[in-house]
């Protein structure tokens, strides 16, 4: 195996055990007893059921719902067209929400309703439509909701046996797919944000994308190859994410804006929210779920400079990628996916910490306002509002998928509450326009069903993870980790107590909390010392004197908060959570 004795390689092995420990099942927590999973799980299904129900009643075929007026909107055209430029005169919809619920109607058990919609889709839905659609949205809805789906629906579990199902979710997805490839078609290899589904790119179209649109194409795209044998998606992504990693600061930060054309940035303030969270997202991800180093690479080098040059505390403020120095101290409603990532490579303590700050903002407001000015402690006065985003339900899963601290499903049942009590109107749920008022607008997003009500219903009920591990995309579609997809761990590098994990399987009964998993000192992993885990936060100052908790950061050998002593020195170890 390429690399199997570098220090990358056995990084690589501790984050993919970690990986699977982390989704393992252990004893029902403690104070959340099975009864009451019982009535949040059935709480979130109602929740969903409103929703989809609603949107098929008022608001199917086309793409998402108006709940309070009982209509629709053709909103493909129009997700990241915040000038509606271009929009389209005879698109009557690509039924949105029901590509976007169909992973979530599996998770639920619901397989006779999954079925009706894998049919309808294959017979009705064609992307040869004069229709200009955002690449990354498109893509992480529709291309990412049909190739998770095209796999559950040949899953033997779907009931879609019998000839009934002939991989026309995977044609669907191909033809999209094509349809996406002349966006590449670049001097740079960086895709333009826009493009036409039928027609291409537009003349005279805008060369200005994010670092989001041009960076978070790799898991939807090559999953899409690995699935059709068509090397050209991945191959596409993949040079686009090279180009752009290529493009980075000697301090290892990207901006937010560039253009695809001549290769240059437009915007150098960065951070972890809108414009940049899910470029971070998938480069880890990608990392698990085709298992190059390359991906880890890149990840680890912008994981460290994030953590050098945003994090102020638990909180993470925005810098110039030229200098490191802040630009703007907010937050975003964005940011909250940042702790489950960190989850996913072992820094629970600093996702901890965070994670309670975001949920501090939510019991204030009832929610989780779009911005909030950290350095004025004020709402931002036009970014009030809240649009059932999933990003803190989803953070919630996987710290108490980690952890299994039953603080985390009170913090679940937290937003359930809310979300019913400030959201839920006859017919759906509605957008909330401002959240010191509580405002509704006349919208229901279609991540709401494929990100918001299913990671609060794995919250609750994780059966869906028993028989295999899976990785979420950004829209919280899932796709499973497949040995055929990336190198296999020699039995070598899986220690001996891991018996299962040999044959790929989950390991029942462990938890990466009681594990105490570091990707540093995995069990049965050799790693020079000298090499710095993620989860590695270094202290304030180079003496490691300090004055506060706060000036102390995490150890890299073992992943554990580092606090200030009496002496004044970071040296004490707390596990935080």
């Amino acid at each position: 195996m390429p690399g199997a004795g570098s220090a990358a390689g056995a990084r690589r092995r501790g984050l993919l055990l970690l990986l699977l420990l982390l989704f393992a099942f252990s004893a029902p927590a403690a104070g959340f007893g099975s009864a009451k999973k019982a009535y949040m799980k059935e709480k979130v299904r109602k929740m969903f059921y409103h929703a989809y129900e609603n949107y098929m009643a008022h608001a199917f075929p086309h793409d998402e719902l108006k709940p309070l007026t009982k209509t629709f909107t053709d909103s493909l055209s129009e997700l990241g067209n915040l000038k509606l430029e271009h929009l389209p005169q005879n698109y009557n919809g690509s039924a949105l929400t029901l590509v976007e619920s169909l992973s979530s109607l599996v998770i639920l058990g619901n397989y006779t309703e999954f079925v009706k919609g894998v049919l309808w889709l294959s017979d009705n839905l064609r992307f040869d439509v004069d229709a200009r659609v955002n690449l990354f949205e498109c893509n992480i809805r529709v291309l990412g909701g049909l190739v998770s789906a095209h796999i559950l629906a040949t899953d033997s579990k779907s009931r879609l046996e019998h000839g009934l199902y002939k991989n026309q979710l995977l044609d669907l997805a191909k033809d999209l797919g094509q349809r996406f490839l002349p966006a590449f078609e670049t001097p740079t290899g960086l895709p333009y944000a826009w493009i036409n589904l039928k027609y291409g790119v537009m003349e005279n179209e805008t060369t200005e994308t994010s670092t989001s649109g041009c960076g978070s194409l790799i898991l939807e795209m090559g999953a899409l190859s690995r699935l059709s044998g068509d090397p050209r998606f991945e191959a596409a992504a993949l040079r686009a994410l090279r180009k752009l990693w290529s493009m980075r600061s000697p301090l290892n930060l990207l901006g937010t804006n560039l253009d695809v054309v001549t290769g240059e940035w437009i915007e150098y303030s960065s951070g972890i929210g809108a414009g940049v969270d899910s470029f971070y997202e998938y480069l880890l991800k990608a990392y698990v779920l085709f298992g190059s180093d390359e991906f880890w690479e890149m990840f680890h080098s912008a994981y460290l400079a994030v953590q050098k040059y945003f994090r102020h505390g638990p909180w993470y403020h925005e810098a110039d990628m030229r200098t490191g120095k802040a630009t703007y101290w907010q937050l975003t409603s964005l940011q909250a996916f940042w702790p489950g990532l960190q989850i996913l490579v072992g820094d629970i303590a600093a996702a901890n910490s965070s994670h309670r700050e975001f949920f501090y903002i939510w019991e204030r407001f009832g929610v989780l306002p779009e911005r909030y000015l950290l350095d004025h402690n004020m709402l931002h006065p036009t970014e009030k509002y809240y649009p059932l985003r999933p990003e803190f339900a989803e953070s919630t899963f996987y710290l108490y998928q980690a952890t299994k601290d039953p603080w985390y499903m009170k913090v679940g049942e937290t937003i359930v509450n809310s979300l019913n009590y400030n959201t839920r109107v006859d017919s759906g749920f509605a957008s909330i326009r401002d959240v010191t008022t509580m405002e509704l607008e006349d919208h229901q997003h279609s991540f709401f069903l494929s990100e918001t009500c299913k990671y609060l219903y794995l919250l609750f009920d994780d059966s869906f993870l028993a028989d295999e591990n899976y990785v979420f995309t950004t829209e919280g579609h899932p796709l499973p980790i497949k040995i055929s997809w990336h190198e296999k761990l020699p039995a070598a590098y899986i220690p001996s107590n891991w018996t299962s994990l040999k044959g790929g399987n989950l390991a029942v009964g462990l938890s990466a909390l009681s594990q105490q998993v570091c990707p540093a000192t995995s069990s049965g992993l050799s790693i020079s010392p000298q090499i710095e885990s993620a989860c590695h936060v270094p202290d304030l100052h180079s003496d490691h004197r300090c004055r506060i908790d706060d000036e102390c950061g995490i150890d890299s050998s073992n992943c554990r908060k580092r606090v200030c002593s009496m002496a004044g020195y970071c040296g004490l170890w707390l596990f935080v959570l």
